[in-house]
């Protein structure tokens, strides 16, 4: 009777299973998003919502063209991904990299390490700002939407 007792309090869970389940989950809810945009055309009009800076300004944010960018990018389509949205494709490929890097380090019993600071926050915001700037100009046509 003794054995039977001791193996129902037992139960262990793998540390490694425990550690990748976040990583899991955001993918998961990552995948998710990128299926539904890759079944819902954003470039047929009605299925969502305008962009309110560009509805009021008519200027183009960094992310105007990301779900058009998006829905290209799902079909493979990686030039007509660029032309919609170059910086959420960067987005796209930075993201599988941090990802990368979080799962590698999760199942080595790692922390995620990943951590970006004051300069590099800066720099990504130096950097939306300029594309933001440029896309708006004339001579910036090629990044636009």
């Amino acid at each position: 009777m003794r054995g039977v007792e001791a193996d129902q309090h037992s139960v262990t869970t793998d540390p490694r299973a425990a550690r990748l389940a976040v990583p899991a989950g955001i993918l998961a809810a990552v995948a998710g998003a990128f299926a539904y945009v890759g079944t819902v055309d954003p470039n047929t009009p009605g299925h969502y919502p305008l962009c309110p800076l560009y509805a009021v300004t008519g200027l183009y944010c960094p992310g105007c063209g990301g779900l058009r960018s998006a829905h290209a990018f799902v079909h493979g389509d990686l030039l007509g991904a660029l032309q919609d949205n170059a910086a959420a494709v960067l987005a796209y490929l930075g993201f599988a990299v941090v990802w990368t890097v979080w799962v590698v380090r999760a199942v080595r019993g790692r922390p995620a390490g990943i951590r970006l600071g004051t300069a590099q926050l800066w720099a990504l915001g130096a950097f939306l700002l300029v594309f933001t700037v440029v896309r708006n100009l004339p001579f910036g046509g090629w990044l636009r939407p």
